[in-house]
């Protein structure tokens, strides 16, 4: 069963098509999230659905029926709206906010029965805004603003909810609430939540379906699975600097460039807050020994000039310890950040030693590790100096020799 749908939508400004071609589908319990570039067109076709802009072109339907051919009053009752822009309240109160959203039911006289007042406080408490009930709506502060707009909406009981960019100005703490009362409303009273979202993250976690809105266009439509894989998210905001990590749903900063400086002794997730903080100092690493199962893995693909790697659940052979000490001799530095060592990645704890015994600098701390130069050469950015390079080319000869002995050292 469908409860709202479009059907090759045309949306716009003064009689220019701006996006064609929309064809979207929501059923009852369903959350669809627009997500896209600033720009793109995400708030133009929520408003262009909500009628607060006309259409140029398609249809929308509400449960079968062509949504033009709605009343104002069927068309409150089935949809409520929480749009960006500023609501002029006259020096009404927060509770009085909440209570407009009762007036589609109300009579000629607009007088809320004792059903609704309950209505309106069941509603200002599942946002938290009951410590606001009498408190103006214009000397609330912006996140609080939302809450009651979002207590609002709700206390309308629409059957659909259409949210532009519902989580501005909230702190993580709401931003989490509030998303989780739409995954509530859609789960427990079947309500069918189309909202636009800049924080693809939260897209990726409370979505059922996806739709990427592309400038002109539509570029996808999907589950989140489908959505979050692949060039999808890199194509979509053109992203040629940094990565989106697509496992965690989270942003990576372009990596530092040039060979690495340090050898990042790893994983378990150790390694990613000094992988991040390697980044924002500017300092090329390499990291290992990382099985690709590894949480760290996943941030070292985005930040890390040169990772030392085995598969998912391999234990570490003395090669392995080998690649990995190569790598270390290369650095010329060893962060170690990898506290606790077993059976699986016990091969890689001699490494320590053997950057001891070749007086190779042991960190244990980002903070350790030397601030990048604030300006290089091309030659130096380039390599090395010739007797440096030949030094640390004499010190890797010895490493695979050197990590071998790992299984008696254990």
């Amino acid at each position: 069963m469908t409860r709202l749908s479009t059907q090759n939508l045309s949306v716009g400004y003064n009689k220019k098509v701006l996006i064609g071609g929309i064809d979207i589908s929501i059923a009852p319990g369903e959350v669809v999230s627009l997500i896209g570039p600033n720009g793109a067109g995400k708030s133009t076709v929520l408003k262009s659905i909500t009628r607060q802009l006309e259409k140029l072109g398609g249809e929308i339907y509400v449960d079968g029926e062509n949504a033009a051919a709605l009343s104002y009053k069927s068309f409150a009752t089935r949809f409520s709206v929480v749009l960006t822009e500023r609501l002029k309240t006259e020096r009404m109160t927060c509770e009085e906010v909440v209570e407009a959203g009762r007036y589609p039911y109300t009579g000629f006289f607009g007088r809320l029965t004792e059903e609704d007042r309950r209505i309106v406080r069941e509603s200002l408490s599942m946002v938290g805004g009951e410590r606001l009930a009498e408190l103006p709506f214009d000397a609330v502060s912006d996140g609080q603003r939302q809450r009651i707009l979002l207590a609002r909406a709700i206390c309308q009981q629409p059957q659909i909810m259409v949210l532009d960019e519902p989580t501005s100005f909230l702190d993580i703490r709401y931003k989490i609430e509030l998303l989780s009362i739409l995954r509530r409303l859609a789960a427990e009273r079947g309500m069918s939540v189309l909202l636009s979202l800049h924080e693809i993250d939260l897209a990726a976690k409370i979505s059922d379906k996806i739709v990427c809105v592309d400038g002109d266009k539509i570029s996808a439509v999907g589950a989140p699975e489908e959505i979050f894989q692949g060039d999808t998210i890199r194509s979509l905001y053109g992203i040629a600097r940094g990565d989106y990590n697509l496992l965690f749903g989270s942003v990576e900063l372009e990596k530092p460039q040039g060979a690495p400086r340090v050898f990042v002794l790893a994983g378990g997730g150790s390694g990613i807050p000094a992988y991040r903080a390697l980044q924002r100092k500017n300092i090329p690493f390499s990291t290992g020994i990382l099985c690709e199962n590894d949480v760290d893995f996943q941030v070292a693909c985005s930040l890390a000039a040169e990772i030392v790697s085995v598969p998912a659940f391999a234990v570490l052979t003395e090669q392995d310890a080998a690649r990995g000490a190569e790598a270390m001799l290369r650095a010329g530095a060893l962060l170690a950040v990898c506290e606790r060592f077993g059976e699986a990645n016990g091969a890689a704890k001699p490494l320590i030693a053997l950057a001891k015994e070749k007086n190779i600098p042991v960190y244990t701390d980002v903070a350790q590790v030397p601030a990048a130069p604030a300006a290089q050469t091309s030659e130096s950015s380039a390599g090395e100096g010739s007797e440096a390079m030949a030094q640390k080319e004499r010190a890797a000869e010895g490493a695979a020799g050197a990590a071998g002995e790992a299984k008696h050292e254990r």
